[in-house]
């Protein structure tokens, strides 16, 4: 898309200081869009805004600020979204802080989606990941775009899953999109910026501060119909990312794990507030109301071809276990309980964790 005429207007208005979110939506119910805003005189915006802002607003942007991003906007996969665009979207713009202006990255048309917010740990179990990307890569085969934090763990697996299903994901993130946090997850975010969309309300430049993540958080929550917690300690972003969307009236979702797990906590402590428990997509969709599509992903494992396995298998359990648990349920010796493992690991049913534990993944 174009520069537009008024992208600078929206630009100067969202840097200059003391214009936060609830300022600048205030001066556009008074006086419409940035160039009346601009053009409204002193004492009027003192009528709107504090005398130290409205000296601010009059003095107008400084285009050095603003010449960046408008380079930035010449490349067409760069776009600037604001309150005044019909593609804003709908839901978010119902909460109580919707951004007035965001930066998106990637396809614009993912804009007029419907939105499944999935959220977790950034230290995830191999359980969590795996369930995150098949919860993610069956919602999106179901109509769902994945909107997650781009985040390392959870975050990760629920944008691949989106990625690699029909209705693709987006990523809203704490930084200006200049930038990539974590820079682990470069390419991720690269295959985000060709196939889904990467969006941000923070200006080119802004690096990951702590409390840029809070805010990106009611985005995330905002956009989205419903949001899936899949593991979160009790002390977690995921559950301020939960929280917003209750108060936004939306659908929350977590998804139970074991009792003994420090990751299990924060979800379990919703299901006691009430949250959904989910065990499948479907659990998800029936709660929505939503008819899932015939092309459905259904996720398999390798269970029925290493039948050899199986009874060490159910021994297991899902919890982690140890060797010398498994030697002591099984009756095997430790170097025939070893092999087993290793073949199971290698056919994905089961994951080694640190400290010499292993868990079932199928």
């Amino acid at each position: 898309m174009p520069v537009s005429p008024d992208h600078p207007g929206w630009i100067g208005l969202s840097l200059i200081p003391g214009v936060g979110n609830e300022t600048f939506r205030r001066l556009l119910t008074a006086f419409g869009e940035p160039d009346a805003i601009y053009a409204a005189g002193f004492a009027s915006l003192s009528s709107v805004v504090k005398p130290s802002i409205a000296r601010l607003i009059c003095n107008g942007p400084e285009t050095e600020l603003i010449e960046p991003t408008l380079v930035w906007l010449e490349d067409p996969t760069n776009h600037l979204v604001t309150l005044a665009d019909k593609d804003y979207p709908q839901l978010l713009l119902q909460t109580a802080d919707p951004p007035p202006v965001f930066y998106l990255k990637g396809r614009r048309d993912l804009l007029g989606s419907n939105f499944l917010a999935i959220v977790g740990s950034r230290n995830a179990s191999s359980q969590g990941v795996s369930n995150a990307e098949a919860f993610a890569y069956s919602l999106s085969n179901s109509g769902f775009c994945i909107v997650s934090g781009l985040a390392a763990g959870i975050d990760a697996a629920a944008h691949r899953g989106g990625l690699n299903a029909a209705a693709s994901s987006v990523a809203v993130v704490g930084t200006g999109l200049d930038s990539v946090y974590p820079a682990r997850n470069h390419a991720l975010a690269h295959e985000l910026a060709k196939n889904g969309a990467l969006v941000s309300e923070f200006p080119l430049g802004t690096p990951a501060l702590a409390n840029n993540f809070p805010r990106r958080n009611r985005i995330i929550s905002g956009l989205s119909l419903g949001c899936l917690v899949v593991e979160a300690a009790l002390k977690s972003g995921s559950l301020i990312t939960a929280r917003m969307a209750a108060e936004q009236g939306r659908e929350v979702f977590a998804i139970p794990g074991s009792i003994h797990s420090p990751l299990s906590k924060g979800c379990h402590s919703l299901i006691k507030q009430g949250v959904k428990l989910v065990e499948s997509a479907e659990d998800v969709l029936g709660e929505l109301n939503w008819a899932k599509n015939s092309d459905q992903c259904v996720v398999s494992t390798n269970l029925e071809s290493h039948q050899t396995y199986y009874p060490l298998l159910e021994m297991m359990g899902y919890d982690p276990v140890d060797i010398d648990s498994l030697v002591s349920r099984s009756g095997l010796t430790s170097n025939s309980v070893c092999s087993m493992l290793l073949h199971m690991e290698l056919d994905g049913c089961v994951a080694s964790l640190p400290g010499g534990m292993y868990q079932r993944l199928c």
